[in-house]
């Protein structure tokens, strides 16, 4: 008998079929059954099941001589199953990875209920996963099992079928069977609830309910939506015959109201001609099921209308029903057309505003800077700004940024929010411009202004033109803009040679390049051991600890945010000794931040300065980021964990095979990052070896002094780089907190692998 039986209907859904089975037999957990039923399709959904039979003996083929519709067919399924647990999947949803385990385990951990009900997301045809927005009733605080009504809120999610695991032995006790009809998931779902004497919960996506742009339910206009009624007359022909339910007749009520509401208001079921017909049935059904006086069990809705909705359906007064709608949605429209007229009318008198300041003298005194498309105070625009204030006190620097960024700037430099009157004030007027990235593409560089250009990395992955055959890695493809904007740079600022040539070669126009290091790096030179101390404390590192921070860059392949390591495991296998700093990449800043259950995991994603995350720690982990070249400065162990090579190099590709000149040891694998740090690779001969190699290719002028440099050069005019780049071997980069623990290192440690790939 296996543990769970897995039944999904298929009818034309041929193009997603596939993928439905193959998550359920990839899962981790392989002690299941799957019964996949042909419900008389048009299409190779039949062949395709036969195909998966024959070569997985897990796999049952049931072929219906005519279309009965899902819940038959799913009837069909539960004739011939004979697992523990019954799931339901819809042909063309998927299992989550790792699903049945999950479920497994929480079945255990609660007691063998009667139903579990589990968390789903929505995957868009666009390829976006939303979460369902219910989710929060699915805490697992409290008991492990209960009865419905305890938690009454779950009869307020989605009434579906398969956001739910069911006891075998309990379905075949009470009979529950699937009606014929478009809606056949509603008379299963609330009488298994109601009559369950165990419910548990499972706060996880199990299920990815897949979004259709044609051919589901909810892009189908047909009189089938009609079927709703007869359905909810069997709910409550259910509720009939056991009176010990009937409390939860108010509580059905409602939400029958609601479903009608939702049907009735989306245009894309409901033929034009039905309509007044639906609202009729619905009016009648409403009121012969109608308990005056009765007390939903489910909070009251937030929204007035809502309830006022419900009230005229039941009462059949469809005109003021169809009033009320209109001037629900008349009435954002005409506050977004308004704002719209507001908006058109502030950017006319805006452009106006800086077409006057433009005609303005240039103020030389003025400096105003930006950083990471008007982030907070960081990078090399903040170092330049902090040494302009101490070498010409004179200078009045601005800094533009938005208003929740506005904290981080020193009290001396003027906030400026984008799109103001005052930031394009600053814009037409100021003496010189810094930024990171590229400012406002409105921008008119007048003569007698200076723009600076920091960037913000040295590019080992692919930029400007050469993106040109990488669309997939490209942000804009208006390369045309991208070289308007260079041609407005007085000076490029430039770490090593391997960038200026990139840099002239993919953004080409006739500034300057300053290769004088990256200022953001110059505090890896000054930082006392004090400090370093007083930043580990503050992120919470504990002190005898050997502190790894991981910070992989974004996958331009992906729109979300990749997980490459299992952390729990890493932590695990290393012992006490590490905890580990993740930064992710600043593209997935939206997505809610990582989990960090483990003591020795701290997520400093939302840490607003990455150079003292750099300092804090004893080594850095990371891919292709530009932040090895930063941290190599600090002459301190890096490892590249690169498991993607290939497919990162097909979508952006890189301007040399790190393999040939690493800056430490390398690992394709989750195992060999592990043994790397276990044996004591990381900070052995060998990768001192490769890191000082690295160092003298690319860390050729930082060496704390390169904020001074550019100062004396742009602001005060001096010609020569002052001061001098002091020599690598003489250079003192801040030390760790405490020299790591060393591991003996094996004796052939520099030729043999993980170190390389080979």
């Amino acid at each position: 008998m296996p543990r769970f039986s897995v039944i999904v209907p298929a009818y034309k859904v041929q193009a997603y079929l596939q993928e439905s089975l193959d998550s359920v037999l990839a899962q981790s957990y392989p002690d299941l059954e799957l019964i996949a039923v042909d419900d008389a399709s048009p299409d190779a959904c039949g062949s395709i099941i036969d195909e998966y039979a024959a070569r997985d003996p897990r796999v049952t083929a049931v072929h219906l001589a005519h279309n009965l519709g899902p819940g038959p067919a799913r009837n069909a399924g539960l004739a011939r199953a004979t697992g523990d647990y019954l799931i339901f999947l819809d042909g063309d949803d998927t299992l989550a990875p790792g699903a049945l385990q999950a479920i497994t385990d929480r079945l255990k951990a609660t007691g063998s209920p009667d139903v579990l009900v589990y968390d789903h997301a929505r995957t868009f045809w666009s390829g976006e996963l939303v979460r369902d927005r219910l989710g929060d009733r699915l805490s697992q605080e409290g008991p492990a099992s209960f009865r419905l009504a305890d938690r009454p809120a779950l009869l307020g999610m989605l009434p579906a079928v398969w956001n739910k695991a069911y006891r075998r032995e309990y379905v075949e006790r009470e009979g529950l069977a699937f009606p014929p009809g478009f809606y056949e998931d509603t008379p299963w779902t609330y009488p298994a609830l109601l009559a369950a004497e165990s419910v548990a919960v499972l706060d996880r996506v199990c299920v990815h309910y897949r979004q259709r742009r044609t051919g589901s339910v909810r892009t189908t206009t047909s009189r089938r939506h009609l079927d709703v009624f007869d359905q909810y007359d069997r709910v409550f022909g259910y509720l009939a015959g056991r009176p010990g339910l009937e409390r939860w007749r108010p509580t059905l009520h409602r939400r029958m109201a609601e479903h009608f509401c939702a049907l009735y208001a989306d245009p894309r079921r409901l033929p034009r001609a039905a309509r007044a017909e639906f609202f009729a049935r619905a009016c009648a059904l409403l009121r012969r099921h109608h308990v005056p006086g009765g007390s939903s069990a489910l909070p009251p809705s937030p929204a007035r209308t809502d309830r006022v909705r419900h009230t005229l359906m039941r009462l059949g007064a469809r005109r003021t029903y169809r009033l009320l709608s209109a001037l629900c949605s008349a009435g954002p429209a005409l506050g977004r057309a308004a704002a719209a007229l507001g908006r058109g009318l502030r950017e006319t008198a805006l452009r106006l505003h800086y077409r006057i300041q433009r005609l303005l003298p240039v103020r030389r005194e003025l400096a105003v800077f930006s950083a990471y498309w008007h982030g907070g105070y960081a990078c090399n625009p903040a170092a330049i700004e902090a040494k302009l204030r101490e070498l010409a006190p004179r200078m009045r620097t601005a800094w533009i940024c938005g208003p929740e960024h506005a904290p981080t700037l020193p009290r001396e430099t003027t906030a400026l929010r984008p799109g103001s009157a005052a930031y394009w004030t600053a814009l037409a007027r100021a003496g010189y411009l810094v930024t990171n990235v590229n400012f406002d593409r409105a921008l008119v560089k007048r003569p007698g202004q200076t723009l600076v250009q920091t960037q913000h990395g040295t590019p080992l992955k692919r930029v400007g033109l050469d993106l040109q055959d990488r669309p997939a890695a490209t942000p804009t493809t208006d390369f045309a803009g991208l070289l308007r904007g260079a041609d407005q740079w007085d000076y490029l600022l430039s770490s090593n040679r391997h960038s200026t040539l990139v840099w002239e070669k993919a953004v080409p126009s006739s500034y300057t390049t300053l290769e004088y290091g990256y200022p953001r790096n110059d505090v890896f030179h000054r930082a006392g051991p004090a400090e370093v101390l007083e930043l580990r404390e503050r992120l919470g590192i504990p002190a005898d600890s050997t502190a790894v921070l991981y910070a992989p860059t974004h996958r331009d392949y992906r729109r979300s945010r990749p997980e490459h390591l299992d952390f729990e495991r890493v932590l695990r296998d290393l012992g006490p000794r590490f905890t580990i700093l993740v930064r992710n990449h600043l593209t997935y800043a939206d997505l809610p931040p990582s989990p960090d259950p483990h003591p020795r995991l701290i997520d400093v994603s939302s840490h607003p300065s990455v150079e003292e995350l750099c300092l804090a720690s004893d080594a850095l982990v990371t891919d292709y980021s530009s932040l090895m070249f930063d941290y190599a400065a600090l002459d301190r162990p890096i490892v590249i964990h690169a498991d993607d090579r290939e497919a990162y190099e097909a979508a952006r590709g890189t301007y040399f095979d790190l393999r040939s000149c690493p800056p430490g040891a390398i690992a394709r694998t989750e195992d060999e990052l592990v043994d790397i740090f276990s044996t004591g690779h990381w900070q052995g001969s060998r990768s001192a070896q490769l890191r000082a190699a690295f160092r003298a290719r690319f860390c050729s002028y930082d060496d704390g002094h390169a904020a001074e440099r550019v100062v004396r050069r742009v602001f005060l005019g001096q010609a020569a780089p002052i001061p001098a780049v002091i020599p690598l071997e003489d250079r003192r980069p801040t030390p760790p907190s405490a020299p790591p623990t060393r591991t003996p290192e094996p004796a052939l440690a520099p030729l043999t692998a993980p170190l390389l790939w080979q």
